[in-house]
């Protein structure tokens, strides 16, 4: 079998849909080593060299030229005679030849269409119109939970039975075990606390930072933030200077993924107040690194955190509160937690959803 994949997001993005085409493409190639699986996009990248360096993984350098992904690219998967096109972030070309070729597509939230507020007028219409003429080309769509299956049913107007659900896994730096020599000196360069909580994500106005900062005001527990700021920072930042936060709260950019694992470990608790969010990954990263989590019980967030989470009501602060200081003041529940959802997580695995991903195509073989 010959799989041909949208590269885009694989070599252009560090984060999000860049993990989830390099995961993806990785577990397969490793757990289904006869089949071929082939990136096409303009060009290479560092990122995902190691996936590129495996036997079965080839790239192939799509024509140049302007809307070349949109009406290029397609053609020359078919080209190549793979059976299979999979466009991994909500987009299928546009242009095809006659010639046989099955289409899936990977819809990851509409959250464009939940909260418009967070897009411009003009980005909501692209990613309707992109996404809406992808789910109609596709012959399956994979949706990365069960509240994404019932957005694209809801927003799309796409026959369930069109629909499968494939959960998304992580990066297998959050299963290893590192060293307490490597812990120790991720611990010494960012100078971490001892004992702190943890957030990881994006610094927007969907992921809800700030009631995890006013929820932490006043209990002296130290706060680490991983993650890009964007102009919501703004206002975070403005709360922590007036109630003299400074202290209190780390944030840290630019850091590697062992490192990030790293800081995982080392946390009490992983704190995760998202209004909104497709899946969840830092949920199942700190899950896989035995950190209890705290999250909220919104969307698809209680599909990756499991019953032994603790779940809040992101808009209430003093339940944030209330939660963080539940975990923080019990180490044998955060223990009994962490150990619980170890257990849980593993539906997550590689070869779980390496398993489902190939049965979706050999399905629509």
């Amino acid at each position: 079998m010959k799989i041909a994949f949208d590269g885009k997001r694989f070599f252009n993005n560090s984060s999000g849909l860049g993990n989830y085409s390099r995961d993806l493409v990785r577990i397969l190639a490793t757990s289904f080593p006869e089949n071929d699986y082939v990136l096409f996009n303009e060009n290479q990248s560092e990122k995902g060299k190691d996936i590129l360096n495996l036997p079965n993984v080839f790239f192939v350098e799509t024509s140049k030229g302007t809307m070349s992904r949109q009406f290029k690219m397609g053609i020359d998967a078919q080209k190549t005679n793979a059976g299979i096109f999979h466009g991994l972030s909500g987009e299928l070309p546009l242009k095809w030849t006659d010639q046989p070729i099955k289409k899936i597509v990977t819809i990851h939230d509409l959250i464009f269409m939940r909260y418009p507020q967070y897009y411009s007028f003009f980005d909501r219409m692209i990613h309707f119109w992109k996404f809406k003429r992808a789910s109609v080309q596709a012959d399956v769509i994979i949706a990365i939970s069960e509240q994404t299956k019932r957005d694209i049913i809801k927003f799309l107007k796409v026959p369930e039975e069109k629909i499968r659900v494939v959960y998304q896994g992580c990066h297998h730096a959050f299963k290893e075990n590192q060293s307490e020599e490597f812990l120790i000196s991720v611990k010494e360069k960012y100078l971490l606390p001892e004992r702190f909580i943890l957030n990881v994500g994006t610094i927007e106005e969907r992921k809800n930072l700030l009631n995890v900062v006013k929820a932490v005001n006043g209990t002296k527990i130290p706060l680490v933030v991983v993650g890009k700021k964007t102009k919501y920072f703004k206002k975070i930042e403005k709360y922590i200077l007036k109630h003299q936060l400074k202290s209190q709260i780390i944030f840290l950019e630019n850091v590697s993924m062992e490192e990030l694992a790293a800081i995982f470990k080392l946390a009490d608790i992983f704190v995760y107040s998202s209004f909104f969010e497709g899946f969840g990954i830092p949920v199942i990263e700190a899950l896989f690194s035995e950190t209890p989590v705290i999250t909220s019980n919104v969307s698809c967030l209680p599909e990756a955190g499991g019953k032994d989470s603790v779940y809040i009501n992101p808009h209430d602060v003093e339940d944030i509160k209330a939660k963080i200081l539940f975990l923080w003041n019990n180490e044998s529940e955060r223990k009994r937690r962490a150990e619980k959802s170890l257990v849980f997580v593993q539906k997550f695995n590689d070869e779980n959803i390496a398993q489902d991903l190939m049965s979706v195509y050999r399905q629509i073989l």
